[in-house]
């Protein structure tokens, strides 16, 4: 299965986290959708988006601007995992909701979306659109206050993943 990993990132921190996936999954296929049409992900069975939520739950830019691009993809046959990044101290009301407006989207496209990530206690933050039936669409991350959880936050869910895309 050809896998790929498609991210924005603003300040290196989504970057950062898609280059330890793509390590740990070896995956060679790795995307900036700043420099890439979103397009390219219909040459890919798997996809793995990296998001970022900026300010009071918006897209970050590069998601922003390439957003009506999803519409151009044929998620029908994909498998598609997310990753969120998010402050939760800073923004405990829209805490991820970037990574829930694109999860809408792909589901709204026909995207069989994987890689769901349990709440456990370390989560702090009061509500997120990426938070549905008690679960996580993605992985959820938290650079700026938990990013001593992020190693191991990562590997867990790739174990998930795995299976997944297998």
């Amino acid at each position: 299965m050809k896998t790929a990993i498609f991210y924005a990132s603003s300040t290196g921190n989504t970057s950062n986290i898609a280059e330890q996936i793509a390590k740990e999954l070896s995956i060679d296929e790795i995307h900036d959708i700043a420099d890439v049409s979103l397009e390219k992900m219909n040459e890919y069975e798997n996809v793995i988006f990296g998001i970022s939520t900026w300010g009071d739950g918006d897209l970050q830019d590069d998601w922003d601007d390439n957003f009506e691009q999803l519409k151009k993809v044929d998620f029908s046959s994909k498998k598609v995992a997310l990753f969120g990044l998010g402050d939760q101290d800073g923004y405990p009301d829209t805490y991820l909701d970037a990574m829930g407006i694109v999860y809408e989207e792909i589901k709204s496209l026909g995207a069989n979306v994987v890689g769901e990530w349990e709440r456990d206690d370390s989560y702090d933050f009061d509500d997120s659109k990426a938070f549905i039936d008690n679960k996580f669409v993605g992985l959820a991350l938290d650079e700026d206050t938990q990013d001593d959880l992020t190693e191991q936050r990562v590997s867990k869910w790739i174990s998930y993943i795995k299976n997944d895309f297998n």
